[in-house]
């Protein structure tokens, strides 16, 4: 499913006839839920709302939109999700953001929820089969978490005079296991050493990063996670700048 497929399946889905949008407000709400910062998603934000337009929802004239962004905080997650259902939304969207549909999937059974996520939809428990989803949840799966034990293979052709292999991991998301399993088999397969560090807040990126630094020579893998690719780095110096460990993952 192409991008403006699942945006017009989105638009639609504000006005499925569920039981739970019976006490709708009379413009119908779209909640937006994410655990990353508006800042980096701002072209994803902008085709939301042009393939919106195309299916008949123009924003503030015949449909709301209420965004949720976690700011790299995946705990904010549930709140967040509460919130939008007290807003009372006719559906959730989670595009590009695992932890924000399971935090979705987790609080209603009965609102709509469209999700774009880089993990096995199914393994997730997000729905029942790919083909069948049933309940309330569907959308689109970019599979990107099987894809990272294939980018070991490409990461050793881009440095092969490495001697250490470094993978660098959230382990605070559902699909944390699978990618570390996934690596270490592509690692064991292709005989090359892997080192998996976990990090999930920005001091352990910190730790990390001073890691790879006391032992040069290293080639570095970065797990997909929304919460290695923020704009802003929550954690900085006196005087604002910077830690100079984040600037892969600040603007």
């Amino acid at each position: 499913m192409n991008r403006r497929a699942f945006i017009t399946l989105l638009g639609g889905a504000a006005s499925w006839p569920l039981a739970a949008q019976a006490q709708q407000p009379a413009m119908p709400v779209i909640g937006f839920l994410h655990s990353g910062s508006p800042e980096p998603y701002a072209n994803r934000v902008s085709a939301f709302r042009k393939g919106l337009g195309e299916a008949g929802y123009v924003e503030g004239q015949n449909v709301a939109i209420e965004f949720r962004w976690a700011a790299g905080q995946d705990d904010r997650l549930p709140d967040l999700a509460a919130d939008l259902i007290r807003r009372r939304v006719a559906a959730i969207a989670t595009p590009g953001s695992t932890p924000a549909a399971l935090a979705a999937k987790a609080a209603t059974t009965t609102i709509p929820i469209i999700f774009a996520i880089a993990a096995d939809p199914v393994a997730m428990g997000l729905v029942a089969t790919l083909n069948r989803p049933g309940g309330n949840a569907t959308g689109v799966s970019l599979q990107s978490v099987e894809l990272v034990p294939k980018q070991l293979g490409m990461l050793r052709e881009l440095a092969p005079g490495a001697n250490r292999f470094v993978a660098l991991v959230n382990p605070n998301t559902a699909f944390t296991d699978a990618v570390v399993k996934g690596l270490q088999a592509s690692a064991s397969a292709l005989g090359l050493p892997i080192e998996i560090l976990h990090a999930g807040t920005g001091r352990e990126i910190d730790a990390a990063f001073a890691n790879l630094v006391q032992k040069p020579g290293g080639a570095l893998l970065i797990s997909p996670d929304a919460f290695f690719f923020q704009p802003t780095c929550a954690n900085r110096h006196a005087g604002g700048a910077p830690r100079a460990t984040h600037r892969l993952f600040c603007a």
